[in-house]
């Protein structure tokens, strides 16, 4: 028994050593508190890539709440086309349109919801085993159909489809970007952006200087006539017109072409990244242990500012950061 005793008292003394020296970012110097920063008299609850839901189930879009409450045995799945987009997990999807809450549209679509967005009479669905779905929204009828491969684990950072003239473009849920013709109802082409087994959704799409941009947390691709792949460990990503920025899980920030070419690099050691904002001219990034840091975009100089956070829900608002009851402001 006391052999026992001291294997346990062993095990413990190593379990909670190892949980006292986890390294955090520690600025070596500090400018201010950041200026813009208060009590934004709401708090997240839940988040989508463009909506929030905050309480009494309403939603929180473009910096104003909107006096539209999700059912509470609903998710929130996000603001498309003027409408607000919320299922059950047993795939009853209903959408209200935002400037008028008699405007309702029910779908029973008997599957799990993992995102879904509207272009006029078009619902494009992703299901969370991957099923790829178009839906017209005034008859209820299914358009097309395309199975992807079942995920077994995925991001909570998950892109819904996207509207581009006529063509519809899933981000899927296992590492691909699937491009639909919506007026000839069939896939156009499909291409992989990383093929990890684990946590492999795409979590950010984009069209910059006239290539797609789309990541996992794995890999970034650009695509244009050619497909440019790189491997980062990504937490989080934004762009500008002319510049794709990084942050990585190793806490650096990288500024890249649309090429996937580094134009520059900074290194905040052992940094945890919550979002980040483009303001201007500067790079706006937030991190866990409550700092705002401010980094000229050719990432050749940066401030670093202390702000007050909880743990909780983080919500990117155009130029605001939303953390649980808190907001701060970049501008």
């Amino acid at each position: 028994m006391k052999i026992l005793f001291y294997i346990l008292l062993l095990f413990t003394v190593i379990v909670f050593s190892a949980c006292s020296s986890k390294e955090v970012y520690k600025p070596v110097f500090v400018q201010d508190d950041w200026k813009y920063f208060g009590d934004s008299n709401v708090t997240i609850n839940d988040i989508s890539a463009n909506a929030a839901l905050v309480e009494n189930h309403k939603v929180l879009v473009d910096k104003k709440v909107i006096d539209i409450k999700i059912p509470k045995t609903h998710k929130l799945l996000g603001y498309s086309d003027g409408w607000i987009l919320s299922s059950s997990i047993d795939g009853n999807l209903t959408l209200v349109y935002a400037a008028d809450r008699n405007m309702t549209e029910e779908f029973d679509l008997k599957r799990t919801i993992a995102t879904a967005s509207v272009k006029n009479d078009l619902l494009a669905v992703l299901f969370s085993n991957n099923e790829m779905a178009l839906y017209s929204i005034a008859s209820k009828s299914l358009l097309l159909k395309e199975q992807g491969e079942a995920p077994i684990v995925v991001n909570s950072k998950i892109v819904k489809p996207y509207f581009k003239d006529d063509l519809v473009i899933f981000s899927t849920l296992d590492g691909k970007i699937v491009i639909i013709n919506s007026k000839e109802k069939k896939k156009l082409r499909s291409v992989i952006v990383s093929s990890e087994k684990h946590f492999n959704n795409v979590i950010y799409f984009n069209l910059i200087d006239n290539k797609i941009i789309a990541a996992t947390g794995h890999k970034i691709l650009s695509l244009s006539q050619k497909e440019i792949r790189s491997a980062y460990d990504i937490r989080n990503i934004v762009a500008d017109d002319k510049s794709i920025y990084l942050a990585t899980k190793q806490g650096e920030i990288i500024s890249l072409t649309s090429d996937l070419q580094q134009n520059a690099k900074l290194k905040f050691p052992f940094a945890h990244f919550l979002g980040m904002i483009i303001s201007g001219d500067k790079l706006y990034v937030l991190e866990k242990e409550g700092y705002i840091i401010e980094i000229s975009k050719d990432l050749l100089k940066y401030t670093v500012y202390e702000v007050d956070i909880d743990d909780g829900y983080v919500y990117i608002d155009d130029k605001i950061f939303f953390v649980d009851n808190k907001y701060i402001s970049v501008e």
